[in-house]
């Protein structure tokens, strides 16, 4: 069974990690995937409750996003050059055909991904100059074109956005899909966000009474006015929310990038402007779009693509889990 860390180590606020030095993990091999998400302190317990038998075998790509937490945990170990090493670097033939594959490879390597768009392609440049203008063509892609086009209900459309404020930003972009996608019907309103039946949510902080996590995305099932509460639906399992708990949601029809690392979607659209110059990193937009199974569409400018490419400052993190590698210190 696949667990989170948290869920492995038996995690809870009030006793902390219940999985440790002593009370180990149980088993021959742990693997451990999406690596670059973790942060130096969750590795530390991790490691903690790790028996000196079990083989441990760490996946993940160095060249996404690092940990929300701090620490840059995947790349120091791999940079050490203490730990064995696989890096799948080729691309196999069905994959060359996928030019959300190639383009994603391009912007890695630092060059300008193939925008030249066409019919039978995966990956779609939308050329915008007007910023102001973009909310409702994004909104008028996953309404209409993307759906038509491909058959995909618009909720299983997501929109990422490098920020969560501003005209472009998740907050601005929620609002303009709900009133485009489930205008009315009964609702609750907490914290500047109106919920109602059908709306498309995310968790925003672990919940460990209700057994939902940050990051969790699901849909609202139910809205009772009367008793004031309503019900969302994950993955087939229903979760009831007091109203005074709305503050745990927010709309996700569009979600930053660093909330929508992790996951993945048949159909992404993201907006790419130098009014979030100050986000736009060559490991974002990747980020984004490798979070795409079926179709990438991003909207903007090629002077805001390219500022991005070439954009790699953030990226550095200064720790000593390296050094204290490679010189045994530990």
């Amino acid at each position: 069974e696949a667990k989170t860390i948290h869920r492995l180590l038996e995690y809870n606020p009030m006793d902390g990690y219940k999985r440790n030095d002593e009370n180990p993990l149980e088993g021959d091999a742990l693997i451990v995937d999406e690596c670059s998400m973790i942060d130096i302190m969750l590795f530390y317990n991790l490691m903690k409750a790790i028996p000196s038998k079990m083989r441990l075998i760490l996946v993940g790509d160095i060249d996404q996003l690092p940990s929300v937490g701090a620490g840059n945990v995947l790349r120091d170990i791999i940079d050490s050059q203490r730990i064995p090493v696989v890096r799948l670097t080729r691309i196999f033939r069905q994959a060359q055909t996928s030019r959300i594959v190639m383009n994603a490879h391009a912007i890695n390597a630092g060059r300008f991904p193939n925008i030249s768009n066409g019919k039978d392609t995966d990956f779609f440049f939308i050329n915008v100059d007007d910023a102001e203008a973009i909310p409702q063509l994004i909104v008028g892609l996953v309404r209409d074109r993307l759906s038509k086009a491909y058959g995909y209900n618009p909720k299983e459309i997501q929109v990422l956005t490098p920020m969560q404020r501003g005209n472009v930003g998740a907050g601005n972009l929620n609002t303009q899909l709900q009133n485009a996608l489930n205008p009315s019907g009964e609702s609750l309103t907490r914290g500047g966000y109106t919920f109602r039946r059908g709306d498309k949510v995310m968790q925003i902080r672990n919940n460990y009474d209700k057994n939902v996590f940050n990051g969790d995305i699901g849909y609202v099932n139910a809205v009772d006015t009367t008793e004031r509460t309503l019900t969302v639906i994950y993955d087939g399992r229903l979760v009831e929310y007091d109203v005074s708990e709305l503050d745990e949601l927010t709309l996700a029809y569009a979600v930053t990038i660093h909330k929508s690392q992790g996951s993945e979607f048949p159909v992404v659209v993201m907006p790419v402007t130098m009014k979030h110059f100050v986000m736009l990193q060559r490991n974002l937009i990747y980020t984004g779009i490798t979070r795409a199974k079926k179709i990438c569409v991003l909207v903007g400018t090629t002077k805001a693509l390219a500022y991005a490419i070439h954009n790699q400052t953030v990226s550095r993190r200064n720790t000593k889990l390296k050094e204290r590698l490679n010189n045994n210190s530990i």
